[in-house]
């Protein structure tokens, strides 16, 4: 463990002296976990196994505390750290199928404007495959038979559009193979690395699956859909005749589907008639799909491909918690699974599938094992207009769920989800006394065209109506104080808190956003450029289009910014300068409104970070300023914070009114 992480650690044990127990049953709580352990950086995560089967990197902090990807041979005590990044840290990275370059992602501080850099494990050079000012890149393709090639979507031509580049992972030669002639949202390779599919977003919403048969051969439309649907294509098989589809069209849930390339006509591989398909596990080299995932509570697996059906039977024992594979080598002989736990960090395993026999590798964060920590529960919520809404509930160990201070911790996206596993911020709110609600709110991803659609226009409105709901079930079943409840997300949740404390004042204590919008006309008009092909399928059709003057109106009717005046609670606001998904406006234009109405706020602003706060240091100094201020409302525990900032953090405070 790095220096550092052990110096605040021990600080911290220090510090555990001196806290004020303020819950009546504090003495039953177990013993309070250190911030550094919850929100630093894990001590090892994300393994890769090289497809020769020979090495396996692993995210891990260097002597500095920054995240890099490390590498050792199998078999061998040689481990070393291949990348040098110099502050962010790196967190999404993948092998080449060459043997040689591990191939990362980074941005400048949050901008989200990625460029892909190549790291080599012979000559220890990092190269910058895409070194474009302002431009952003993601992978797109890798082929086991062209090992040093990729393909990268790049809007380098044009901001709005991202064109098909084939990049030479020897020279670094870029090279456009497909020009996005408008609107294309998703681009689909084959097995010989070629553009043959595209999704078409239409302007007016809904959208177009075209293929050809080759590079050169003219589009031709295979599906259509409308707004209320979902299209998702995936891959084609390996003869290129099939296209494994995600679809929602003719049904209620997503489903997988095997598209026929020539007619269009589509046949159901799997599906559930109460949640969409979740993760698609498909083999690399013969491009066979061989299991789903579905997901309500927890994780269930539905394997298709029997040749894995053992595999997977014995993979649910191994260990507790939900498994997913996360990748393997190429002769398919060994796999790399990760098991996540509500009660424990997640730990990873390889799995010899000849011997069918698993190897534990290592725990993402072992000094957490040592500590209690809660189980989170899954239950159904019933809103008021009757739909169900998956939510999970995590109340203190040790201690009745009983007439609890609780956090209502609400999930960003909108379209995303909360899951059952290790959640670090559910179980800091456990740790410090109090119940974690999370809530699947209408418009949550997973749940299916009716639980989605049934958003439309509803921020501020029945989205907001099923967080209320939610806390009015935790009330009367005698598990949270009505008088003692915060709540608190970050993006869509941070939206949330804000709506939270306007529109419902007299429901919460308090309220923390992290980087939520607080006017959605003003989100909306200053989205980045390559979100424009989204807008009509999301953003338009749910939350309204700034350019229409109904729904302009309508959009400020349900912002926070105008309504700064039923604040009545304290209120704290995080944000990161270079967040290109909700400005730095968005926070600001709500504390100036707050402050000339003679409101109270506390505002912190982290010049070096973007949407969320990705480094440990400025993570753990926002939530050492949450949990004081949790503790001033609710009366739990909290770790006090030495100094005015966490050493590193780029904190700038700004205090309006008392």
């Amino acid at each position: 463990m790095p220096k550092t992480l052990l110096s605040r650690c021990a600080r911290a044990a220090v510090a555990l002296a001196f806290l004020l127990p303020a819950l009546p049953l504090a003495a039953q709580l177990p013993p309070l976990i250190p911030r550094d352990i919850l929100f630093g950086n894990p001590e090892r995560a994300t393994p890769n196994l090289s497809p020769d089967g020979q090495r396996l990197a692993w995210l891990a902090p260097d002597k500095k505390n920054v995240l890099q990807v490390w590498v050792k041979t199998i078999g061998k005590d040689d481990d070393r750290i291949l990348t040098a990044d110099k502050k962010r840290g790196i967190r999404q990275y993948l092998w080449s199928w060459n043997n040689e370059d591990l191939l990362y992602l980074q941005d400048n501080d949050g901008d989200e404007n990625f460029q892909i850099y190549a790291a080599n494990l012979k000559s220890g050079e990092t190269r910058n495959l895409t070194p474009i000012f302002g431009v952003r890149a993601f992978p797109t393709a890798l082929e086991p038979q062209y090992p040093d090639q990729m393909l990268v979507a790049l809007n380098r031509r044009n901001k709005a559009l991202f064109d098909i580049w084939r990049v030479d992972l020897k020279t670094g030669a870029l090279t456009m193979t497909a020009e996005n002639p408008g609107g294309v949202g998703n681009w689909v390779t084959d097995g010989e690395m070629k553009v043959r599919g595209a999704e078409f977003l239409k302007p007016e919403g809904g959208g177009e699956f075209k293929v050809r048969d080759s590079e050169s051969a003219p589009w031709r439309t295979l599906a259509t859909w409308g707004i209320a649907d979902e299209f998702n294509a995936i891959d084609f098989s390996k003869d290129g005749k099939t296209v494994w589809v995600q679809t929602n069209l003719g049904a209620d849930t997503i489903g997988l589907y095997a598209m026929d390339a020539s007619t269009g006509k589509m046949t159901r591989m799997a599906s559930d008639p109460g949640v969409d398909v979740g993760t698609v596990v498909e083999n690399p080299v013969s491009r066979v799909v061989q299991a789903v995932s579905f997901n309500r509570s927890r994780t269930r697996w539905q394997v298709l491909d029997a040749s894995v059906a053992k595999d997977f039977e014995a993979l649910g024992k191994v260990a507790p918690g939900d498994f997913t594979i996360l990748n393997r080598d190429l002769a398919d002989k060994t796999w790399l699974v990760q098991y996540a736990n509500d009660a424990s960090p997640v730990k990873y395993f390889s799995w010899d599938r000849t011997a069918q026999k698993a190897t534990y590798l290592f725990s993402a964060r072992p000094l957490l094992e040592k500590y209690t920590l809660a189980p989170m529960k899954p239950v159904e919520i019933k809103s008021r207009d009757g739909l169900m809404l998956p939510s999970y509930l995590t109340a203190p160990a040790g201690v009745p769920a009983k007439g609890l201070p609780m956090v209502l911790w609400v999930h960003g996206g909108p379209w995303a989800r909360d899951q059952w596993g290790y959640d670090p911020y559910a179980q800091w709110f456990a740790n410090r006394g109090y119940a974690a609600l999370q809530v699947n709110y209408r418009g949550s991803q997973g749940f299916g065209k009716k639980f989605r659609n049934a958003a439309i226009h509803e921020f501020s409105g029945k989205m907001h109506d099923d967080l209320v709901d939610a806390v009015k079930w935790a009330i009367a079943e005698g598990i949270a104080d009505p008088k003692k409840i915060a709540i608190m997300g970050g993006s869509y949740g941070g939206f949330a808190t804000l709506v939270g404390v306007t529109f419902t004042p007299d429901l919460f204590a308090c309220g923390v956003d992290i980087v939520g919008p607080s006017n959605l006309v003003s989100l909306v008009e200053s989205f980045p450029p390559y979100w424009g092909p989204y807008l009509s399928n999301t953003w338009y059709p749910f939350v309204g289009n700034p350019k229409d003057a109904k729904d302009r109106a309508d959009m400020e009717s349900r912002s926070p910014l105008f309504k700064v005046d039923k604040i009545r609670v304290p209120l704290l606001i995080g944000q990161g300068g270079n967040d290109p998904r909700v400005t730095q406006k968005e926070s600001e234009q709500i504390v100036a409104s707050i402050e000339k109405n003679k409101g109270n706020v506390t505002y912190v602003l982290y010049s070096d970070e973007g949407h969320g706060f990705a480094r440990p240091e400025n993570r753990i100094d926002f939530n050492a300023r949450s949990e004081k201020f949790l503790a001033g409302c609710l009366g739990g525990r909290f770790e006090p914070m030495e100094g005015d900032k966490i050493p590193g953090s780029t904190a700038a405070v700004k205090v309006v009114g008392k």
